[in-house]
């Protein structure tokens, strides 16, 4: 038998830079209020959030996608020629074929990079940075890009009092690359779909073709609270365990932004130390799908709260169910 030559590469791969990117407009709860049946104190003790971004004229999906990676870019200081790959977790680029990552690394003159996009919902920045770590290692790609963003406004239902106020719109990026020291641990991820009807879309593109109305999202939040304060706890725990390390030994959480409650009950399961910074982007930005964990990261680290070289576990769960985390060291 003919021996293939495997590729090789670097022991170690860790987050380079991370960039966002949020809409223009502001949508606060009053706003909402004139779609359903709530108040702004309803929402903010079910979920946290106060208000959310959605995209204004001339911002989209690509626009979003753009701002986030060339800021992650420019601050990795690489040169563009050296990414070799380009991942784009997204649920709404709603074209099946091209996918958009090819384009954005056109656009971001990136030659010759192998890009793809991937759904994997609120899990798909984690999936993503699993599967870029996984390239560097192998010698696939000396750096690359991992781009998470959705426009969520598109496909929310404002006359749904279950769903209208959760959804925000925005994007984030990171460059992953080369390291000396491990800076990304083992990915904890899987899914059940089992539970497929928890999440999603109210109809397929061909009844959406023939009955001329778009789909909207839907979600059973007592389903999916119950599954994230339950099974999605125990995976934190494992991405922990899987990273060799103890909740006492963790710097920072960045937990998918889905629900401050939801937040509050892994806080307690994992038992971590009140010196652990903890992320709550969602009382600002809302829930931003694949987009939220980078999103939160670029939050903490632009407002000092985190700093570089802390360790982080950051995890996402979404439509699926599917769900995805890992223990990092922050960029």
């Amino acid at each position: 038998m003919t021996e293939i030559k495997a590729s090789t590469g670097p022991k170690y791969a860790r987050i380079y830079s991370v960039g966002s990117a949020t809409p223009s407009r502001v949508i606060d709860n009053e706003f909402l209020l004139q779609y359903i049946d709530s108040s702004d104190e309803w929402i903010t003790q079910r979920t946290g959030i106060k208000e959310r971004r959605w995209v204004a004229e001339g911002e989209n999906i690509e626009t979003l996608a753009m701002e986030a990676a060339g800021k992650a870019i420019e601050r990795a200081g690489i040169d563009r020629a050296e990414i070799g790959a380009v991942i784009l977790s997204t649920i709404s680029h709603y074209h099946q074929t091209p996918a958009l990552a090819p384009k954005l690394a056109h656009q971001l003159g990136i030659p010759d990079a192998a890009a793809y996009d991937i759904s994997a919902a609120c899990a798909g920045f984690c999936y993503g940075l699993a599967q870029a770590e996984s390239i560097v290692r192998a010698g696939q790609a000396k750096y690359v890009l991992v781009i998470a963003g959705e426009v969520i406004s598109e496909i929310t239902n404002l006359e749904d009092r279950g769903t209208a106020f959760l959804f925000g719109d925005g994007a984030g990026a990171v460059i992953v690359g080369p390291s000396e020291t491990n800076g990304i641990g083992p990915v904890v991820w899987g899914s059940d779909g089992g539970q497929e009807n928890v999440i999603w879309q109210t109809a397929d593109w061909h009844t959406a073709v023939e009955t001329g109305v778009f789909p909207k999202l839907g979600m059973d939040g007592r389903a999916v609270f119950k599954w994230a304060t339950s099974f999605i706890a125990r995976a934190t725990k494992k991405c922990l365990d899987g990273a060799g390390l103890t909740p006492d030994q963790l710097d920072v959480f960045i937990p998918h932004q889905a629900n401050d409650r939801i937040t509050d009950t892994l806080l307690r399961y994992l038992k971590l130390p009140e010196t652990v910074v903890v992320a709550r982007t969602i009382r600002q930005l809302g829930n931003n799908s694949a987009a939220t964990v980078p999103m939160a990261m670029d939050a903490l680290l632009s407002s000092g709260e985190a700093t570089s070289g802390q360790t982080a576990l950051i995890i996402g769960f979404g439509a699926g169910l599917v769900y995805a985390g890992q223990v990092i060291t922050l960029p």
